[in-house]
């Protein structure tokens, strides 16, 4: 594994200029795509309650898509480690925002991951290793709200 700073670099660029820019609140799309070298665009938008086109992947989305993937690469990497095939993945993650506070932000994510490992490797290890994923997330321990965690193991 690679140790050090690592830099990364993406461009957004807005698309949401119907003809008059900025020139009211109302008078501008939130379209814009997400590019970082040659990898596929992200459509995005913002969320439809901030005028946004839902078909398109909004920031906050993106925050949580972020969070669940990193947390479950850490914890694929720990349980190849362990011994303990995960046969399968698959995380129904929830966030919560508020825009009532002042700033507006994130209250906390949840997390639920079902597991399915292989059949006879050790379920209460596989389910430790949630907790331990979430020490080292680079994403989890960049944000100042809870993540919280609620894991189903099932062997295959």
């Amino acid at each position: 594994m690679a140790h050090g700073e690592h830099k990364y670099q993406t461009t957004v660029e807005w698309t949401g200029n119907h003809g008059t820019g900025t020139s009211g609140y109302r008078a501008y799309g939130r379209e814009h795509v997400i590019r970082s070298g040659n990898k596929p665009e992200i459509p995005g938008s913002s969320d439809p309650a901030f005028l946004g086109d839902p078909s398109r992947w909004n920031p906050e989305e993106l925050l949580l898509a972020s969070v669940s993937a990193c947390h479950k690469l850490w914890y694929l990497h720990l349980c190849a480690d362990a011994g303990i095939a995960v046969l399968a993945y698959v995380d129904q993650a929830e966030g919560t925002m508020t825009d009532r506070a002042s700033p507006a932000k994130f209250t906390e994510i949840v997390l639920r991951p079902q597991v399915t490992i292989r059949a006879g490797d050790d379920a209460a290890k596989a389910e430790h290793l949630h907790h331990v994923a979430h020490e080292k997330c680079y994403i989890a321990n960049s944000v100042n709200f809870p993540i919280l965690c609620e894991p189903v193991i099932v062997s295959g």
